[in-house]
């Protein structure tokens, strides 16, 4: 598979990536648990199906010691025993912030509540960009066709 366009290779892509990737990297320094974090862009990368997010924040969380039976369950984490309710409530709000377009309302205001029982504003802060980011970089790879299966840890860090 051959990606529609080489973000690399642009100069426009290169301008403008060099300042939203630094904004990704900056997430990595909150007050968020790096464990949180992963399980996040995994979920939403999961809902928009990309091949590349799903690649790079699978083998990360799998660096940081993510097992993997928790990987291998994060898209049914409503069932699986295995997440903290803290991480619930955070993969709860990445679901409903990703599927913005099924609810007329965004964001419920029990999910924003059971999220902030477990969050305080700055981890909060940190959980909507964080989910705001992964929509966008999905967007950018799904459209493009951007090919997965090549990341190395740490690449983009």
């Amino acid at each position: 598979m051959d990606a529609r366009l080489n973000y690399f290779a642009s100069p426009t892509a290169g301008k403008a990536l060099k300042y939203f990737m630094s904004a990704g990297r900056e997430l990595k320094e909150s007050p968020l648990s790096a464990t949180t974090q992963e399980l996040v862009a995994l979920r939403v990368s999961q809902i928009n199906g990309c091949a590349v997010c799903l690649d790079m924040h699978t083998k990360e969380a799998a660096a940081a010691g993510e097992t993997s039976v928790r990987l291998n369950l994060v898209s049914a984490w409503r069932e699986a025993t295995v997440f903290t309710e803290a991480e619930r409530a955070a993969l709860e709000l990445a679901e409903q912030g990703t599927r913005v377009a099924d609810a007329a309302d965004g964001v419920s205001d029990e999910v924003w509540a059971r999220a902030a029982e477990h969050y305080d504003e700055e981890q909060l802060t940190t959980l909507v960009i964080l989910i705001s980011f992964m929509n966008t970089v999905n967007r950018l790879n799904v459209i493009t066709r951007q090919p997965a299966g090549d990341y190395k840890v740490g690449q983009f860090h």
